[in-house]
């Protein structure tokens, strides 16, 4: 990814005792006895962990740092069998340990535990920079449904290298449902880059084909209310040897698989959801849209399909459409092309450079080209 009892909350700070509890259930509990935190609390600020021990305790002080009397904090171990749990006890959190249920079941105690209007699922392995509580708190209002910022791509040691998210500022509802509709997402980052609204955390519950959390909520945001999205980095991410989204490293074809049939039950789930706050619109269908259709081509490169060339026509149809600018746009269309008529082994490299994150221009994969046909000759 990427267990009680409460003294009183002192002021400034989110600090409680911690016992561990396994074996009660949240869900049967009153939201009285659930949580100890302030009824004031605006957000709620919930780090799911699993075997993170390395980077929980840095979480947690990412948040405790800020002392701010409008959020509250609970940390949920979800099962974790290194020293997470030791690791979260140092820090005298609202912290429960449970049996292993996944993201997205931990998540679901975690809001089980909190009153707050407003969440951030924050990854264990991720951090909140210091002042962006107040940062988010101020953007926060009753027709806000979702709140994304920037975030700072960090490697294990906390070393900065460089924005892994970056964002427009604005705040808009009809422009995004617009492009969700269309093309069955928009530019969003991960978990830890977003606030949700209570009510829109409510879809989790009906979410039967996923483990994670950044998914359903994301997209069906704008069927809530406004999307507010902020250009200021005001979170880290941290990359490392066991990121779910191996962000550098050359994608296997079980995850793209993954992706694929994920995002198709993802869009007949948010089709659903349309069908009820929006009757009468119209969502893209999985296969049609851009993203299935991109990784189905990273797929067949991957896979060394000898025929993916007939993906090519399409895709740049597609990108036309797309909200990219002129320059990523010649970018995308040199992979596409490029990747359809080399070698598959100079085809995976390219693909490799695609999944180091960022932009990558033209020039870039025409670089890569070079380097590959001496070997490639000599081969």
């Amino acid at each position: 990814m990427k267990r009680f009892r409460f003294m009183k909350r002192l002021p400034g700070t989110f600090m409680g005792a911690l016992e561990t509890n396994t074996l009660g259930d949240p869900f049967k509990r009153t939201a009285s006895a659930r949580t100890g935190a302030s009824p004031a609390a605006k957000l709620a600020v919930i780090i799911t962990c699993f075997n993170y021990e390395a980077f929980v305790e840095r979480a947690i002080r990412s948040v405790l740092d800020q002392k701010c009397d409008a959020c509250e904090l609970v940390v949920i171990d979800d099962g974790s069998t290194d020293c997470s749990w030791e690791a979260i006890s140092r820090c005298g959190v609202k912290a429960f340990k449970i049996e292993n249920r996944g993201q997205l079941g931990a998540c679901l105690y975690g809001l089980e535990s909190t009153q707050a209007p407003f969440i951030l699922f924050l990854d264990a392995d991720d951090e909140l920079k210091p002042g962006s509580l107040t940062k988010l708190l101020d953007e926060l209002d009753e027709r806000v449904a979702k709140v994304q910022f920037g975030l700072t791509l960090i490697d294990a040691d906390g070393n900065a290298l460089g924005p892994f998210c970056s964002l427009d500022s604005f705040r808009d509802r009809d422009r995004v449902l617009d492009e969700v509709l269309g093309r069955g997402v928009y530019k969003t980052p991960p978990t830890s880059g977003n606030v949700f609204r209570r009510d829109l955390c409510e879809l989790l519950r009906e979410v039967n084909y996923d483990k994670a959390v950044d998914g359903v909520i994301l997209f069906a945001a704008p069927l809530f209310g406004d999307v507010v999205s902020l250009s200021e980095e005001l979170g880290r991410y941290r990359v490392h040897g066991r990121n779910d989204s191996q962000l550098g490293q050359l994608p296997t074809a079980p995850l793209l698989e993954r992706d694929m049939k994920r995002f198709a039950a993802r869009t007949e789930h948010l089709r659903d959801i349309v069908r009820r706050l929006a009757p009468g619109r119209e969502l893209i269908q999985p296969q049609q849209a851009f993203y299935y259709r991109e990784r189905e081509y990273c797929l067949e490169i991957v896979t060394g399909k000898a025929r993916r060339s007939t993906s090519v026509p399409k895709l740049l149809v597609g990108l036309l459409a797309e909200p990219y600018s002129p320059a990523r746009k010649l970018a995308m269309a040199a992979f596409f092309v490029f990747g359809a008529f080399l070698p598959t082994r100079a085809a995976k490299a390219l693909l490799a450079i695609r999944s180091q994150g960022g932009h990558r221009s033209a020039k870039t994969y025409v670089r890569a080209i070079s380097g590959c046909f001496p070997k490639l000759t000599r081969e």
